[in-house]
């Protein structure tokens, strides 16, 4: 006769093993659903954060300070305000060469600063002649606007600003230079105003999505795969309430889907040692696209190619906007660039 357990005994062993499993499974839902609390707590504070970022408002000395080198440099400084489509007041400076070259750049600054964040630029560009147009983004400095929203709206106020800047001086060609945030916005706007004659785009992100991913991992000192993995709930559900508590996609924040498509020169400059946005997010832009250039700049940090290289920096900028310089009016420009 076969020994073994007998039918009650299998019975009762198979009871057990099912409320354990039960009681696994509890566990495991209780612990998702502590989890998705908690990613959508960290979410909502997450979203507040960026889409209200410090604002450095100009110092009362800060205009003296830009009249001081323009005179320097036999430039004269005007304050400007505009109205974006949205009806939100922009305001920033104009300076203008004595003896310009009859060329002007725009100058986009970063994350939570200000038109002050680009007077190292300014000067640069001054000094071959162009004029430069020094705006505040929506909701930095002086401009007005609540949110701001990383190239969504800001794309579109930057087509403002250079219909401004062609109706003021009918300059022969526009360029636009950016650094981090501003490189961001600025590669946008290439998809809704080609009448720009080439771009410089300093330590831009490449998606919304994907530098958020680097901004969860930065908080634990790790790269993209824990916010594409372990903490990509909270990055979803922050897209979520942006889209139904803003009524605002970020994911249409995306450098790379309008560089991709674009005609308008593109010069990208990275840091190789950048520790805010990594340098793999132009390389992604660049590969999208086999008329983009990319300098990478050994040692740099983010936005640091103005202190590890500056001499080279003038060099490639000034060369880039030379060799994209077109004659003719900016309206022939931006039709031949649209064609």
């Amino acid at each position: 006769m076969l020994k073994g357990k007998s039918f009650d005994e299998t019975f009762v062993a198979g009871i057990r093993i099912s409320l354990q499993m039960r009681r696994v499974l509890r566990f495991c839902l209780w612990i998702a659903a502590v989890y998705l609390v908690l990613s959508a707590a960290v979410a909502a504070f997450l979203v507040h954060g960026t889409l209200h970022p410090g604002r450095r408002a100009l110092p009362p000395e800060a205009e003296a300070e830009a009249c001081r080198v323009a005179s320097r440099l036999q430039s004269r400084l005007t304050d400007i305000e505009i109205e974006a489509p949205d009806h939100v007041a922009l305001r920033g400076w104009y300076i203008q060469p004595e003896r310009g070259n009859g060329e002007a750049v725009i100058l986009f600054h970063g994350l939570s600063d200000n038109r002050m964040g680009t007077v190292g630029y300014a000067e640069l560009l001054l000094r071959h002649g162009y004029a430069v147009l020094m705006p505040d983004a929506r909701a930095h400095g002086l401009s007005g606007g609540d949110l701001a929203t990383y190239g969504v709206v800001e794309r579109y106020d930057i087509q403002r600003w250079f219909e401004w800047i062609e109706s003021a001086s009918h300059p022969h060609c526009i360029y636009g230079l950016g650094e981090s945030m501003g490189a961001a916005q600025l590669l946008q706007a290439v998809g809704v105003e080609p009448g720009f004659c080439a771009v410089v785009a300093e330590s831009s992100f490449s998606d919304f999505r994907e530098i958020a991913y680097d901004r969860m991992g930065q908080q634990f000192g790790a790269g993209p795969l824990v916010g594409r993995t372990v903490l990509r709930p909270v990055v979803e559900i922050a897209l979520l309430m942006t889209r139904y508590e803003y009524h605002l996609d970020l994911t249409d924040a995306s450098p790379v889907d309008a560089v991709m498509k674009t005609r308008v020169p593109v010069l990208l400059i990275h840091g190789q040692v950048d520790s805010n946005i990594p340098v793999r997010h132009s390389r992604m832009i660049r590969a999208q696209n086999s008329e983009v250039q990319l300098w990478e700049v050994p040692g740099a940090d983010h936005c640091g190619a103005i202190s590890v290289a500056p001499a080279e920096l003038e060099q490639r900028v000034i060369s880039w906007f030379a060799a994209h310089q077109k004659t003719g009016t900016v309206v022939q420009v931006r039709a031949a660039t649209a064609n």
